[in-house]
């Protein structure tokens, strides 16, 4: 028995598989209310033009995904399925045409997802599912809960996915134009373009194929992105339950509470004026005096707490979800020490591609095919390069905290390395660091013959990606 089949010995005889879920009737809400808050909406134009940005970057970067991935299956086929964790009734088995439909969202981790969904984390059954633990439980959480209101599982995650990603996107658009309305010379016509864009490189980045995938992406974008404008509102006790529920998401989600401290000593903030004049302190000084409101703070440690509590009481590791990622590979190498075994990796990648042979391998604890994994440590290390200037940037132009938290996010897998893979999953931890798509939307504003050439390419590369994934093709 292992972690795939664990759940076998201990299934009732109801056919889970088949039916993972049990629809119910959905609950409806006051349409008065509603209606109201629509109205609000319509009422202001920042809002509206917010929505339009968003919706339009969305309904077209999601078009863009399935056109991809449906014709590269309709024309080469499904492919391989690689050795992967592949249950069916869950990511197959949906006959040929829900397949097809499934495929750009259901693959890799997504099966995680759902089974931990349906079966839960089972952490009585020690190392037989052990690894689910490093997948936080928020996101499965939510994906139980639609597809209680009657959504097949892969549906379910699809749609809660594309819902989390179009708050992100509002949200995306509402603080691009906080930040850089006081910023920029030309006024607030260049703002709006610089809001648009952000929203647009969001959309239609390189790994944005996983905002609509089986993953926790979107979510974990939506709710630093609502941290960080509740923050910058002073809205903390929103700010406390956001982080509690970013912790819940994914591990990454502890580090919001450096940004969440330094916008509340430091600002900027909306909600009141600086207790000390800059002038009067030393740089390092707080311009904000603690109040009460500070407490709420204190919840954002709440969502891995509570993670860590319920896998103790149901007779596990509470730790466990930090000690999982050595069942994936990851170790400790020292702070920032992967981006040495990263440039490594890449070189000895380079050599393999270049030689033309796969008799002798550059890179020895690399596994599969060599070239396989050649071409991923190098695609990987370009990534890096690319994120090295707009890492600068956001230091440079965006308040401190926004450099701070995109610093602190990327020690995880910059210091945790894949010993096969040194930078692994590193496209997807750059893709939900917002800050670097303000800065580089800020950038093509100022550099507007840019602009096109770089959206062109990323969505190009985004089609290209997307379709990978959905053939079995392992992708950051």
């Amino acid at each position: 028995m292992n972690s795939d089949t664990a759940e076998l010995t201990i299934v009732d005889t109801a056919g889970e598989l088949a039916a993972p879920f049990e629809p119910r009737v959905p609950v409806r809400g006051s349409a008065r209310s509603w209606a109201g808050r629509w109205a609000r909406l319509r009422a202001d134009p920042a809002r509206m033009t917010a929505v339009r940005d968003s919706t339009r970057a969305l309904w077209s970067s999601r078009l863009l995904v399935w056109t991809a991935c449906v014709g590269t299956l309709v024309t080469f086929g499904f492919g391989p399925v690689r050795n992967a964790f592949n249950p069916p009734g869950l990511t197959r088995g949906f006959g040929w045409l829900g397949d097809l439909l499934a495929a750009p969202a259901a693959r890799w981790d997504g099966a995680w997802y759902l089974v931990i969904a349906h079966y839960g984390y089972r952490p009585d059954l020690g190392a037989f599912t052990s690894s689910r633990t490093a997948f936080f439980p928020l996101y499965p959480l939510g994906l139980r809960g639609v597809s209680w209101l009657g959504a097949p599982p892969v549906l379910a995650g699809v749609l809660l996915s594309l819902a989390a990603l179009a708050l992100a996107l509002y949200g995306i658009h509402r603080l691009t134009t906080l930040e850089l309305a006081g910023r920029a010379a030309a006024g607030p016509s260049r703002v709006g373009d610089t809001a648009r864009l952000a929203v647009m490189l969001t959309a239609f980045a390189p790994m944005a194929f996983y905002f609509s995938a089986v993953y926790s992406e979107s979510l974990y974008l939506a709710l630093s992105v609502g941290l960080f404008w509740s923050a910058r509102q002073g809205r903390w006790m929103y700010v406390g339950a956001l982080g509690a529920l970013a912790g819940a998401t994914r591990s990454t989600g502890l580090v919001l509470a450096l940004p969440a401290l330094m916008i509340y000593l430091y600002g900027p903030r909306e909600d009141r004026v600086a207790d000390f004049a800059r002038a009067r302190i030393g740089r390092l000084r707080p311009r904000y005096a603690l109040r009460r409101d500070a407490l709420w703070l204190a919840l954002m440690p709440a969502g891995v707490v509570v993670y860590g509590a319920f896998l103790a009481l149901g007779g596990g590791d509470p730790l466990a979800p930090f000690h999982a990622q050595d069942v994936w590979g990851r170790h400790f190498a020292g702070p920032y020490v992967g981006i040495w075994d990263g440039v490594k990796a890449a070189f000895q990648g380079a050599r393999q591609l270049l030689s033309f042979q796969s008799r002798h391998v550059y890179f020895p604890i690399a596994a599969g095919n060599p070239f396989v994994s050649a071409g991923h440590n190098v695609i990987l290390l370009a990534f890096l390069v690319v994120a090295v200037p707009a890492v600068v940037g956001v230091v440079r132009r965006l308040p401190l905290a926004y450099g701070a938290y995109t610093i602190a996010a990327l020690a995880l897998p910059l210091s945790y390395p894949v010993r096969a893979q040194p930078l692994m999953s590193l496209p997807r931890f750059l893709l939900v660091l917002f800050p670097l798509t303000i800065w580089l939307a800020a950038w093509l504003t100022d550099h507007p013959r840019a602009r096109w050439p770089v959206l062109v390419l990323s969505g190009a590369l985004m089609a290209v990606f997307a379709a990978q994934f959905a053939t079995w093709h392992w992708v950051a």
